[in-house]
């Protein structure tokens, strides 16, 4: 791909040139002190922006020398001139999360693997890619870090990172919220030293969190002998991942020097891992708190001032509107994930029902200028309920529950504010989450699968596959069996060369799942009204259709997505989207052209059309 998510290089400072006689030595002083005074200014801008941020976040700290300490860190970035809003991205964008050991190969390390592998399968479909943790872990696959600064030795190197970054925009976690339990930080909180021993988020006597949000159902709070005597620490997921306090300014500036250091290893999305429970504050729900949207307020100003066009990306599954929150005044996420997408798309396709899917659509907000919503169907941890909650009801949701559970899925549960549990993600792989609807198996689950990634493609946003979405795996119950975790049924680990012959077998499912998927990703790619920010409409056909409008940025061409969500023949009549009958319009998917005489078209079970003019 030649497009990608607003590439700009990262370069360090050039020497600057000798002097090449007297009058070009005086024009030259004179360039270098206008732009040592540029650079004054804008240093002075940065600096007051990074103060104010830091003036509500730490008020009784020395602020000023935080804000010097912050733009020390980047001492020696040549800052590059602001994108223009319309090159953040474009129709050609399609992102692919995985694993740096999705695929593995016993003669090569993985990350080469997933190099080649996107080099051979996916070099035209995809822009970016989405290396889910990469550095050396204790516990969840990678989100219980134990070095930052590190990849581990079991994936690869920094440089085979670069080589990816180089030929895609790429993705890495900033796993934010919290650290491993084996990390140097929290081995010297408990042994009182530096750097770390005030790292660590603690809970005292009689602190109130019986309104603390929480994603698992254990116990929040870890007993921890130290050298100051036993803690009770915070861990909102894990007893292995340890909560730390970003109270202290220094736990901020140390992940400011873990941007800059993933920044210079090409790394141009960062996607804050878990960010929505970064701030605690006893009392509270400890959920998206002011300070908490500061930070990452912050963290946009380090990024816009000092690396141009890379873009932040804030990962918090919880509910449609406490999600929209992160966009900010467009001062925080570029991108936000589309949580509600999933699990309302599944309970769609399980129950041939739309009208959740539709009103969801009528109720979300254009993205503001600048920013776009991430969209995905499938990921590493499973389909979130969580973001369900107020569009599904309790029945709704377990009903959907049932039916994944009985093609293979799993459930994992989250404690409420009153001491119960309640879902909170669906562990399942997608594939095998679609083989049938809620009156079980049926013959359509390829059919069905396809329409739930052709529905993600078309709207408005852009689409992230996960990895075993594109390739059909299906449950891997063996993993879960091997780790005794329900994540696991998500997250196989494939053999480069069974993967590679099963992807040139015609007639393997997972070959063609694949090339079509890769087939609609490039047509995607030549359509202008799939720009991540073209407008959109949603349809009002009948009820077996979901279906909408987009149209390009310079209103030259118009798409009427149509998806039959049933197992069921449905008649569209071509009267109902209103067509401009002196233009030519076909079905980009199929490649069928309608005349006059086309007023009424059959859609097969689960069949999908791109009609457009152009």
């Amino acid at each position: 791909m030649n497009k990608f998510w607003g590439r700009s290089k990262r370069t360090m400072h050039d020497a600057r040139p000798h002097d090449g006689g007297s009058r070009n030595s005086t024009i030259h002083h004179q360039a270098i002190v206008a732009m040592d005074a540029s650079s004054e200014s804008e240093h002075t801008a940065v600096h007051t922006q990074l103060c104010q941020h830091l003036d509500f976040l730490y008020p009784a700290a020395n602020t000023q020398q935080l804000a010097d300490d912050i733009i020390a860190v980047f001492d020696g970035f040549e800052r590059q001139n602001p994108l223009p809003l319309h090159q953040l991205w474009s129709e050609q964008d399609c992102l692919l999360i995985t694993y740096g050991d999705s695929i593995i190969d016993e003669h090569s390390a993985p990350l080469d693997t997933l190099q080649q592998f996107l080099t051979q399968h996916l070099q035209n479909s995809v822009s970016a890619v989405h290396i889910l943790p990469f550095c050396p872990f204790s516990s969840d696959d990678g989100f219980s870090v134990i070095d930052y600064t590190q990849v581990n030795p079991q994936l690869g190197t920094w440089s085979q990172i670069s080589d990816i970054a180089s030929r895609y925009r790429l993705m890495a976690d900033i796993v934010i919220n919290h650290v491993s339990s084996e990390s140097q930080w929290f081995q010297n909180y408990r042994n009182g030293t530096a750097p770390g021993a005030t790292y660590i988020m603690e809970a005292n006597a009689g602190d109130d969190l019986s309104a603390v949000v929480r994603p698992r159902a254990s116990a929040l709070l870890r007993p921890t002998e130290t050298a100051n005597g036993l803690k009770h620490v915070w861990c909102t997921f894990s007893h292995d991942q340890i909560d730390l306090d970003f109270r202290n300014p220094q736990v901020l500036l140390e992940f400011v020097k873990i941007i800059r250091l993933y920044l210079q290893q090409g790394v141009s999305v960062f996607r804050l891992d878990a960010v929505g429970f970064l701030w605690k504050e006893p009392g509270t729900n400890c959920m998206h708190l002011p300070q908490t949207h500061e930070v990452v307020k912050l963290i946009r100003t380090v990024t816009d001032s000092f690396a141009p066009g890379t873009l932040l990306v804030t990962e918090t599954n919880v509910p449609n509107h406490e999600n929209l929150t992160y966009f900010g005044n467009r001062n925080e996420a570029h991108v936000i994930y589309n949580f509600s997408l999933a699990p309302l798309l599944v309970h769609a396709l399980l129950t041939g029902r739309t009208e959740h899917l539709k009103r969801w659509m009528m109720s979300m907000p254009p993205a503001p200028v600048g920013c776009t919503y991430l969209n995905f169907t499938a990921s590493h941890d499973g389909i979130g309920m969580r973001p369900a909650e107020g569009l599904l009801s309790q029945e709704e949701q377990l009903q959907l529950v049932e039916t994944v559970r009985s093609f293979g899925g799993r459930i994992s549960t989250r404690r409420t504010e009153d001491g119960g549990e309640r879902v909170y993600e669906l562990n399942v792989a997608l594939f095998d989450a679609l083989q049938g609807t809620v009156k079980g198996p049926d013959k359509w689950q390829v059919e069905r699968f396809l329409c739930s990634q052709t529905v993600m493609l078309g709207l408005e946003g852009i689409p992230a596959f996960y990895i075993h979405s594109l390739l059909a795996t299906p449950n891997d119950q063996d993993g879960v069996a091997a780790t005794q975790h329900n994540r696991s049924i998500n997250r196989h680990k494939w053999n480069w060369p069974n993967l590679h012959q099963r992807l040139g077998d015609k007639d393997s499912v997972h070959s063609r799942v694949f090339h079509e998927l890769t087939r609609r990703m490039q047509l995607r790619h030549s359509h202008a009204p799939f720009h991540p920010n073209a407008t959109q409409f949603t349809l009002q056909l009948n009820a077996a259709f979901f279906a909408f409008w987009r149209q390009s940025t310079d209103r030259s061409q118009s798409i009427f997505c149509v998806h039959n969500m049933t197992d069921q023949i449905q008649e569209l009549r071509l009267s109902d989207l209103n067509l401009i009958s002196t233009d030519t319009w076909y079905d980009a998917i199929s490649g069928s052209r309608f005349d006059e005489r086309s007023s009424v078209l059959e859609v097969t079970p689960y069949q999908s059309l791109w009609i457009t003019n152009r």
